[in-house]
């Protein structure tokens, strides 16, 4: 088991964090994000705004909270990776996680909806910088103690960097194309190219 593992009370939270966030979400697409109040959400999870303010501090964080549940998945996948396989195949395999996101035509219409969302209102955009960069962080130490590093040294953060600018790369040319390959393939494509390059 990782050092990194979380305990039953930290599953415990996450999972409440994740139904509350999924609560929400459905809420801000039906109704708008600025027409949902945190008693709506509150009441359509079935608790008070009091149990919810012990999850999330506003209604910002349901949106943004998503990236904060997507890091800690993609920390855990890669927690769950073999110690000895080399990092670039570790952060290959934990994209996979990704792929639902693309491929899946409700997962991606959510998805697309919800950043429509955060790029119409200039505090949620930047809370998503952020969060997106603590996304990267929860990473960057993981593979700089893959790689024996300590935490002065660039190269974690470069691959990773690296990684997610792939991902990228992948996610708008399958968008762009006819998707009769699957998203896994320009992952695959992409990740190896950089390889290649380098």
């Amino acid at each position: 088991m990782s050092d990194h593992s979380p305990s039953l009370r930290d599953r415990t939270r996450r999972l409440v964090q994740t139904e509350l966030t999924s609560v929400a979400q459905d809420l801000f697409l039906e109704r708008g994000y600025d027409e949902t109040t945190v008693g709506q959400i509150a009441e359509a999870a079935g608790m008070s705004k009091r149990t919810f303010f012990r999850y999330f501090a506003s209604k910002d964080d349901l949106v943004i909270g998503k990236y904060d549940l997507f890091g800690d998945r993609l920390a855990d996948a890669l927690d769950d990776r073999p110690s000895g396989e080399p990092v670039w195949e570790s952060l290959r395999r934990v994209f996979d996680l990704t792929l639902d996101y693309v491929q899946d035509d409700r997962a991606r219409a959510r998805n697309d909806a919800l950043e429509r969302i955060v790029l119409g209102n200039p505090q949620l955009q930047a809370r998503y910088l952020e969060k997106m960069q603590r996304v990267q962080d929860l990473l960057v130490g993981r593979i700089a103690a893959r790689l024996g590093d300590d935490e002065s040294s660039p190269r974690a953060a470069a691959i990773v960097g690296a990684a997610f600018a792939c991902m990228q790369a992948a996610r708008i040319a399958w968008l762009r194309s006819d998707q009769t390959q699957p998203f896994g393939d320009y992952l695959d494509d992409a990740m190896t190219a950089f390889i290649l390059q380098v």
